[in-house]
This record gives structure tokens, sequence and C-alpha cells, in this order.
């Protein structure tokens, strides 16, 4: 098998394949779910739900393209495969730290120390009851 591909990847199909959209294309979009496969370690009070669904869905619609396209496109593929996946995941996190009751269990845990997004939030609501009141 790998002399197969060694014969193939010194072959004008493989120089083809190399030097075209099928291939770098691909290669450039890995930076998205490599980013999303390390944000899972991430604390789920920085998870944007509305950000991640939407890149979600945008690789759902691509892993489709790809599977479509005529060759199709299996690095592509791949690719948002990979992100559709830690996208939902993330996903997954969001709705149980925000709505299934995780933050609270959270707060339990650390001694009701909120995190700092949420202290951001209480701040600038803070800040804009002062103003209206103005």
């Amino acid at each position: 098998m790998a002399s197969t591909f060694f014969t193939w990847l010194r072959s004008p199909a493989a120089r083809e394949y190399f030097f075209s959209t099928h291939f770098w294309g691909p290669v450039a979009n890995w930076g998205l779910p490599l980013a999303a496969l390390a944000d899972l370690r991430k604390d789920e009070e920085f998870i944007s739900g509305t950000m991640t669904t939407a890149l979600a869905c945008y690789s759902l619609v691509f892993m489709r393209f790809a599977w479509r396209v005529q060759p199709r496109n299996y690095l592509l593929f791949a690719c948002h495969f990979t992100n559709a996946t830690a996208q939902t995941v993330q996903d997954i996190r969001f709705a149980n730290y925000w709505h299934n009751g995780g933050r609270e269990k959270k707060l339990a845990l650390t001694g009701g120390e909120p995190g700092k997004v949420t202290q951001a939030i209480e701040a600038h609501r803070a800040e804009s009851s002062r103003a209206a009141e103005k």
C-alpha cells in the first residue's frame, strides 16, 4: 500500500492535486476546527452560544458541499466534520452551563464567586441603571 501511495505521489495527478484548491482550501480551513478543539478545555462561561451554533451550522453546510462536489473533497469533509462535532460539543457545554444548572453547581463549588464574564455583565447592568436614573 505504501509503494502504491509513493508511486502516486510522484505522478502528475498528485502534483495537480497538491497545487489545487481541493487541497489548499481545506488545509487553510483546518485552523477553525483546531481552534474549536482547543476551546473544549476552556471555561464554559466564555462560550458564545450564538457563535458556536453559527459555526456548527456553517460546517454542516460545507460538509454537504464537500460531499456533493465532484470529485468529492474528503479533506474538506473531514475538516468540517471535525469542526461541526467540536462546535456541537461546545453548544452542549453552553446549554448545560447556562440553562441546565451547571453555573449554579460551579458557583457552589467555588464558594459563590462569579466568573469574569458574569462580573462584567453585572457591572455593565449596574452602570446602565445608574445612567438611566440620571
